[in-house]
């Protein structure tokens, strides 16, 4: 059970997402949004967003490291172990360790030399479609189940910009 501080942290940043969507210039002030949130409550060294186009591959919409992770960035569909458990299966995704990521991602070398070492991606699913992802990457060992749990309803609140 999270303690009152943490879940009053929760709501605060749900309520300023929420604001944040309402803003003129979208997507960028919900996508902002969104990863000022879920780096204050879960935290990330890096963090994109993805979505998924009609071919099945996917672009990337937003980034905290645009040298690294361009915007516009995009990447093929490549049916993998990791994709069907994860995007056919709709299941979110935890990679705790360096051993997880250098097993689904083929970028694994980038991302280590970025400090990071463990991942979570946050399914966008609406109609029973994965419009996208949220890939938070950390740290080796940093992320845990309850951070997907922290981070799913705040995946939600990008519906409208990628459907």
């Amino acid at each position: 059970m999270p303690s009152l501080e943490y879940a009053t942290r929760c709501w605060c940043a749900a309520t300023s997402v929420a604001a944040a969507g309402r803003r003129s210039g979208q997507p960028q002030p919900l996508l902002a949004a969104v990863h000022e949130a879920l780096d204050d409550l879960v935290g990330a060294k890096l963090f994109t967003v993805l979505k998924t186009l009609q071919d099945g591959s996917t672009e990337r919409i937003y980034t905290s490291d645009p040298v690294a992770y361009p915007v516009s960035g995009r990447k093929p569909r490549n049916v993998t172990s990791w994709y069907e458990a994860v995007i056919l299966a709709r299941r979110h995704f935890l990679g705790p360790t360096k051993d997880h990521i250098r097993a689904v991602f083929f970028d694994h070398e980038t991302i280590f030399g970025l400090g990071c070492g463990s991942v979570i991606n946050v399914l966008v699913i609406h109609d029973d479609r994965v419009l996208g992802a949220i890939n938070m990457l950390h740290e080796e060992h940093w992320y845990r189940p309850d951070h997907l749990e922290t981070a799913e309803p705040f995946a939600q609140y990008l519906v409208p910009v990628l459907a």
